[in-house]
């Protein structure tokens, strides 16, 4: 399956995500805030399928942590999280290079099918990533 990076702050969610993924078989490190991300990111040189941040997140926020990691892996995908719409705005400017933001709060079910999602749009092309919410 896949590789994924997950940066988030709050042990809850973070524990809560990685283990669901785990359990849909992918290989997932996790990362408590976003200067760590980027510590991993280096370490295993962004060997990556996919990066999972949640925006809001003390010291480096997610927005930060995706500009840094397209600026040195501009080829890894990138999918945010938050529960805050002004975040979400936010995030409009890395449309060029993040294939969407996942509301919190979301479900189980939910965040496995926005990562299949992402997961297959990056390997199948930009016509699979369609189903995620693109901000153009």
């Amino acid at each position: 399956m896949a590789r994924i990076l997950i940066a988030e702050d709050d042990t809850g969610i973070r524990l809560l995500v990685a283990r669901a993924l785990r359990l849909e078989g992918h290989d997932v490190l996790v990362a408590e805030d976003g200067e760590m991300a980027v510590d991993i990111l280096a370490e295993e040189n962004g060997a990556f399928d996919l990066l999972l941040s949640d925006i809001r997140m003390p010291g480096m926020t997610g927005i930060e942590l995706a500009h840094a990691a397209h600026a040195t892996f501009p080829e890894l995908p990138i999918l945010l999280m938050t529960g805050y719409a002004e975040q979400k705005e936010a995030a409009e400017d890395l449309s060029a290079f993040i294939l969407g933001v996942v509301e919190k709060p979301f479900t189980i079910s939910e965040i496995r099918q926005r990562v299949a999602q992402a997961l297959r749009g990056t390997a199948a092309g930009e016509a699979a990533v369609a189903p995620l919410r693109r901000y153009a």
